[in-house]
């Protein structure tokens, strides 16, 4: 049975000023204090999607999120750098360590009856990650070939389950690209998404757009220089997010907590000649659209 854990009115959880459409207050980094750090961001009109990386942490976001009315929702996944290739070897630099951290391969049944909860609204974070790789060009193939398997199998649920899919793309935009290209070839396979964390070039969003894909944009704006990409993305495209506990923006130093993605919409307004206010609604109303939320 889902409740309100912040114990607040049916009215003041109505209200939305942004969406944190990619946070992991489902790490281990929040273990003693995820409850406040919700809390927090939804005093502050902040809802939020909490992404899995692997099967524990995309249960224990749908868990979490079943403890919320409203405000809080979980996407599902196994993220490339804990699926198991068996060909390099990878830092882990999640903080969920006293939980598996490496699947052999994807469990599709078993991340599917997991969707069924209704505050499942994505398939993510899954994606390709070139950044650990192998050296020699016989097992990079087989390691690329091994990551683009299972992104098939995750996007071909996401589909099946009428779902967007929040993509995870280091490294490797052009595979990513020609694999999104590929799938939407066939006009009946309907697709949607969102670039987690873009950091490519403005050529590149196009491709991305053209595709019908939105940009997700983080604290790492701050500390890149993307200005010409987000000054040509359209609004429409946008969504903006955390990754928190990790990119934390300026000027906040430590842990990153959804709260903080204002600091991200405040930054794309002054880049984009645009006001906070404009910024905070219309990346809201994208996550709602595509999200469903």
């Amino acid at each position: 049975m889902l409740f309100d854990a912040s114990r607040r009115s049916a009215s003041t959880m109505s209200k939305i000023e942004l969406v944190d459409t990619h946070a992991h207050v489902n790490f281990n980094a929040y273990k003693d204090d995820s409850d406040e750090v919700i809390r927090r961001a939804l005093d502050n009109e902040v809802w939020m999607i909490n992404v899995g990386s692997q099967y524990s942490t995309s249960k224990r976001a749908v868990e979490m999120a079943e403890r919320y009315e409203k405000g809080v929702y979980a996407a599902i996944g196994l993220h490339p750098l804990h699926l198991e290739t068996g060909l390099v070897k990878m830092k882990n630099d999640t903080e969920e360590i006293q939980f598996p951290t490496i699947e052999e391969n994807f469990d599709y049944e078993q991340y599917k009856k997991l969707a069924q909860s209704p505050k499942v609204v994505a398939i993510g974070e899954v994606g390709l990650d070139y950044y650990w790789k192998p050296k020699t060009k016989s097992k990079l193939g087989l390691f690329k070939e091994k990551q683009m398997a299972v992104l098939f199998q995750q996007i071909d649920l996401a589909r099946e389950l009428d779902l967007p899919v929040i993509l995870h793309c280091r490294m490797s935009h052009e595979d990513l690209i020609k694999i999104l290209d590929y799938k939407l070839k066939d006009i009946n396979y309907n697709l949607k998404g969102v670039i987690h964390c873009f950091t490519g070039t403005w050529e590149q969003a196009q491709k991305y757009i053209e595709l019908g894909f939105y940009l997700g944009l983080n604290g790492i704006i701050f500390k890149m220089d993307l200005d010409d990409a987000i000054k040509k993305i359209p609004l429409d495209r946008l969504l903006v997010e955390t990754d928190c506990p990790y990119l934390t923006p300026s000027p906040i130093e430590g842990r990153n907590e959804p709260a903080f993605v204002k600091y991200v919409a405040e930054k794309i307004a002054e880049i984009k000649g645009s006001s906070y206010e404009n910024i905070a609604k219309i990346t809201a109303e994208n996550a709602q659209k595509l999200f469903k939320i």
